[in-house]
């Protein structure tokens, strides 16, 4: 193995402050005002209005210059695929969200178009989702329960559901909460706010789907066994449905049960084969198509829904809806589960095109991507569909089909228009206990998630806790409070593992390099110097332990000393009064052979104020003491208000006690935050701050900092009328010598 080349260099410079090198760099002290920035912002130009145009409407920038030859192939197989896969799946996930089957295709044909004009990313497949279906269901079984269509049939004298009536009000309560959801995500758009998807880790995400998962399952249990329990809402509604359908298992439909079983065995061993022949294979079997042929073909022929009372699809009107406004009288009842559906939505969508862009070199623009899911699912909620986002296993078919570019998504739409229109009606004989199954086997790849916890116990146990937490948040407190339960969760995982961790730091030697000592043991603490690092910023949530992780890594009490100096200082006063006194008798009795002085220097300073001198008994600087500490600012990357307060004080304090505080590493945001928040004054300049460790240390070692001293400081001390005596300029150490002999 070849010994790794080391490369030395030297640099021979001076030691430079934050003023010093302000001036070097010639950092320009102008910066555009509010009102230049918005006329620059409002400006119109063309290239603008381009740009304008073609964010906006990226379709405009890809479409013209589309590669017909080398893509058009692969989009159409794509899209004939995807869109057969979107047959059976919008049925399914209607019922997932309590709305009759066709909504589905509906929800699979609107949104996808309107994805096609706006969206960036080329290989999602956008259209219905099992989870968006599920958190759907659950707003409009809390609304729209069946309780509320009961009525008294003469005939039977039994209580009947009204079903025509309550599917007309659910629909009506999927397309509002739908379109405020859009509105949500067009505004996050619009203020820029993509960035929002960064706090969804990965760990919460997929603890999340497999938890909105389960929901599902519980939810198509009743279509599997033929039940019809009661719907729960709220908290652990989960667990009264599973203890319900238990109660009701003697009652299962064995009809239902036997076309339940066979469904998900066939599209088991399907999906192997499928696998299997992969690789020989150009286009995977549409197996899912075939089972929902199989199935309606079946039913329709032996009349399941008649000799075994299994449940059926029913009505499947041909043609589209026509366009309508929802119901603003639900907008204030769904809000909050709007805005739910709108992070997951576009959280789940922007996660897979993320994916999907980085394995083939394009970018996928967030913001973007917010606008195109919201007008999505808003003009979508004009025209009778669900609340949509992509699909994992559509858009996995997509990719490996050959699909290049946002035309296979809208050539699936086209499949799905010519569903709707002419042949929707030849499924209405299918079985819901066959799309039941279908949702059951599209689910194997969420439920393989729970894999990710061995291995999150491996590789990061608090990311593993993220994951479990938001799983079981997401089953007991129902997808829309769980995940909001789970984001307040991460963001306190978040806080715990952003605590500060401080640390006193050394040289290493011959270098100008510093880490902290207890890492380290070459590394060594410069004599008379304390450097101090903190691993986090500085701001009001850990400035109090900022201060004190300072006194305690220092060994230094600065309340305590801060009060014995007060101590001493109230007896100097004393003992000075004595003094006066004293000198006064002393006067009277001697006026005619002494000249007294009444201005008597001691150790560090004296003032006169009314006539009486004012005496400073104090000895010099414990040498025991650092002379300086330098705060490692390299961490910090911002400063609120109580940050700077707290810089100060600790500036304040430490001088009170003669050591000089120095900051090292300022980014130049932290500059302005210090010089907007009054740090600097005439007293306290940028010669305080520096660009590295290194300067400061050499700057705390120069007999610069020996002596603060400017040349007006040395007229004072020469005219006897300055002697600070945390001042060490020599004429200042000659004068108090003098008066303490004197004295």
């Amino acid at each position: 193995m070849e010994e790794r080349r080391r490369v030395t260099y030297k640099v021979n410079r001076n030691v430079l402050d934050e003023g010093d090198l302000d001036e070097m760099g010639e950092k320009s002290l102008t910066k555009p005002s509010l009102l230049d920035k918005i006329k620059d912002s409002a400006s119109c130009t063309g290239p603008k209005v381009k740009n304008c145009m073609l964010g906006t409407f990226p379709v405009a920038s890809w479409l013209p210059r589309y590669a017909f030859r080398e893509n058009a192939l692969g989009d159409l197989v794509s899209g004939i695929s995807v869109g057969i896969m979107q047959l059976p799946q919008g049925m399914a996930y209607a019922l997932l969200a309590s709305v009759p089957p066709v909504f589905g295709l509906y929800s699979s044909f609107y949104p996808v178009l309107i994805y096609f004009i706006f969206g960036t990313s080329k290989h999602i497949s956008i259209g219905t989702y099992a989870v968006m279906s599920v958190m759907i269901g659950g707003v409009v079984d809390r609304l729209a329960p069946d309780s509320d269509f009961e009525f008294w049939n003469n005939v039977t004298n039994n209580s009947d559901i009204d079903f025509a009536s309550r599917d007309q009000e659910r629909v009506r309560i999927a397309v509002a909460v739908t379109f405020i959801s859009g509105l949500f995500q067009i505004l996050l758009g619009l203020v820029q706010f993509g960035f929002v998807v960064t706090y969804l880790s990965e760990p919460l995400v997929r603890g999340y789907t497999t938890g909105a998962a389960i929901h599902v399952i519980v939810s198509q249990l009743k279509y599997a066994f033929g039940l019809h329990p009661k719907r729960y809402s709220g908290p652990i509604s989960l667990i009264y449905t599973v203890v319900e359908i238990c109660y009701l298992l003697p009652k299962t439909n064995i009809g239902t049960l036997v076309v339940s079983i066979v469904s998900i065995v066939a599209l088991i061993l399907a999906k192997e084969l499928n696998a299997f022949l992969s690789k020989k294979l150009p286009v995977p079997l549409p197996m899912e198509l075939l089972a929902v042929i199989i199935a309606t073909v079946v039913s329709w022929q032996v009349n399941l829904e008649e000799r075994y009372g299994v449940d059926v699809v029913g009505t499947i009107p041909s043609g589209l809806q026509p366009p309508a406004l929802p119901a603003m009288s639900l907008f204030g009842q769904v809000v909050g589960d709007a805005f739910a559906l709108a992070v997951v939505g576009y959280g789940i969508a922007i996660s897979l095109g993320r994916i999907f862009a980085l394995k083939y070199g394009y970018k996928v623009d967030s913001n973007q991507e917010l606008i195109a899911l919201g007008l999505s699912n808003s003009i979508g909620g004009i025209f009778q569909c669900f609340a949509i986002s992509c699909s994992m296993s559509r858009s996995l078919v997509q990719e490996s089909t050959g699909g290049k570019t946002q035309v296979a998504g809208a050539l699936s739409a086209v499949i799905i228009l010519f569903i709707t229109l002419w042949i929707g009606s030849l499924f209405e004989d299918l079985p819901k206990a066959g799309l039941a199954a279908i949702i059951f086997v599209n689910l194997h790849g969420m439920m393989k998630q729970f894999l990710d916890i061995p291995a999150l116990w491996k590789s990061n146990k608090i990311d593993m806790l993220v994951w479990v937490a938001t799983f079981i948040l997401t089953l007991l407190l129902n997808p829309d409070l769980g995940l909001a339960a789970a984001i307040a969760f991460s963001m306190l995982t978040v806080i715990f593992r952003t605590q500060p961790k401080y640390s006193l730091l050394g040289q290493v030697a011959s270098t100008d390099i510093y880490k902290p000592v207890e890492d380290y043991d070459k590394a060594k603490q410069v004599p008379g110097i304390l450097i101090f690092r903190s691993s986090a910023t500085l701001y009001f949530a850990n400035a109090e332990m900022y201060q004190e992780a300072l006194g305690e890594k220092s060994g230094l009490d600065i309340t305590k000393m801060l009060s014995i100096k007060k101590k001493l200082e109230a007896k100097r006063k004393r003992h000075e009064k004595k003094l006066a006194k004293k000198a006064k008798k002393e006067l009277k009795k001697n006026k005619a052979e002494q000249k007294v002085n009444f201005f008597l220097f001691c150790h560090t300073r004296s003032s006169f104020s009314g006539g009486i001198a004012v005496i400073d008994v104090d000895n010099d600087p414990d040498p025991s003491l650092p002379r300086a500490i330098i705060l490692d600012l390299s961490p910090v990357n911002f400063l609120d208000t109580v940050g700077v307060k707290t810089i100060k004080s600790i500036r304040r304090d430490y001088g009170e006690i003669d050591i000089e505080v120095i900051l090292a590493c300022c980014q130049s945001g932290v500059v302005e935050s210090l010089q907007a928040g009054g740090f600097f004054s005439s007293n306290v300049t940028k010669s305080c701050l520096f660009n590295s460790i290194h300067d400061a240390v050499l700057y705390c070692q120069s007999e610069k900092s020996k002596s603060r001293c400017d040349e007006e400081c040395e007229q004072e001390v020469r005219a006897g009328i300055h002697v600070d005596r945390r001042c060490v300029h020599p004429e200042a150490k000659r004068v108090r010598k003098e008066n303490r002999n004197d004295f």
